[in-house]
């Protein structure tokens, strides 16, 4: 949508305000889970295999980890420029956000509360996080708090369901997507200081990311 000068319209026609969405005609699906998007086009399955939730752990704390390295680097006096000229998002929003996904994904499965667009998306109050240091120990919060749900899991399979704006989902869906999500911004953010002309501390690596279904564009 954010290519697409009738996007918006389009997707108000069918009474949603969130993207991704497929739609056929008169009838659309949200495209969160990759599943219920290759039934929706009556595909038998995506071919995608969610990797172990024990792999996904390990790949997202790496993930995050590295945020807080980029975020180190960043130029604090240019925090407050949009990440791309076309959309109107600051890279400090950005950056609050990327730690954030794992923050609304706790909420979801420990809390109780319904995963939505807006849960994840939540900016930063006014005034708040307005330093990179500051953002960096917000990303050291979430990341002892995923840890600590990680540790106290009895029963690491994630099968059980959690409730999401697009239906009851497996904590596994949700997990790997969460992940996903977040290693997408990070590359974005190596995209933003690579535009600075800073080397990225630790680039992620094709290992890194490997078996994430990352979208093939930067900014998709």
């Amino acid at each position: 949508m954010v290519n697409d000068a009738g996007g918006r319209e389009k997707l108000l026609a069918f009474g949603v305000r969130t993207v991704p969405v497929v739609a056929h005609g008169e009838q659309f699906v949200f495209a969160q889970n990759l599943e219920d998007v290759a039934e929706f086009v009556g595909l038998q399955g995506t071919g995608h295999t969610l990797l172990p939730p024990d792999q996904l752990i390990g790949k997202w704390i790496n993930v995050l980890r590295a945020l807080q390295r980029y975020m180190r680097q960043m130029p604090e006096a240019r925090i407050e420029e949009r990440v791309i000229d076309n959309r109107d998002r600051s890279i400090r929003v950005l950056s609050h956000h990327v730690f954030r996904i794992t923050e609304a994904f706790l909420e979801c499965v420990v809390d109780g509360i319904e995963y939505s667009t807006v849960l994840a998306n939540a900016e930063p109050a006014s005034g708040t996080f307005t330093t990179c240091d500051q953002i960096v120990a917000y990303g050291d919060d979430v990341i002892v708090r995923l840890q600590r749900w990680w540790d106290g899991l009895a029963e690491r399979s994630c099968q059980q369901k959690v409730k999401t704006f697009f239906g009851m989902q497996p904590v596994h869906m949700l997990f790997e997507r969460s992940t996903w999500h977040t290693a997408q911004h990070a590359r974005q953010l190596i995209a933003v200081l690579e535009r600075f002309g800073i080397v990225p501390d630790g680039r992620l690596t094709p290992a890194d990311l490997a078996g994430l279904p990352l979208p093939e564009g930067l900014w998709e």
